[in-house]
């Protein structure tokens, strides 16, 4: 066999992956982001639920950058994730497996994840 100047396979540094499988990976991060997040709502829920001053001993953190960084995180993880997830259900019907209507769709669960979080966090602040 004679010998290529070519690497056997592709690694990160040289391989840009497809936007489809950087969705993917960005899907699994969110579901572990999500399950995270739940659990910290879990305990915001229970402090305002315990008393007043339970939920304004939580309301410093939230309020804080870092609380509103973890917030605005959540909140587009959490349209990220859902996004992504009708794309697969659609998969699951048996349409959209072209290349170009592949690569499509993922901008879309991406555009439309960014604006629902802009919509969220436009909504929620003016309240």
């Amino acid at each position: 066999m004679a010998s290529s100047k070519h690497p056997t396979s592709p690694h990160l540094q040289i391989y840009r992956l497809p936007l489809t499988a950087l969705l993917s990976i960005t899907h699994r991060i969110t579901g572990v982001i999500l399950a995270f997040g739940c659990l910290v709502l879990v305990g915001i829920l229970a402090a305002a639920a315990d008393s007043a001053e339970a939920y304004e001993a939580v309301l410093p953190h939230l309020s804080s950058w870092y609380g509103q960084v973890f917030l605005l995180g959540f909140v587009f993880a959490l349209y990220l994730h859902f996004c992504n997830g009708v794309r697969h259900l659609i998969w699951d019907a048996g349409y959209g497996f072209e290349l170009e209507t592949v690569d499509l769709t993922a901008k879309i669960a991406i555009v439309v994840a960014i604006a629902l979080t802009g919509l969220t966090w436009l909504i929620g602040s003016s309240a």
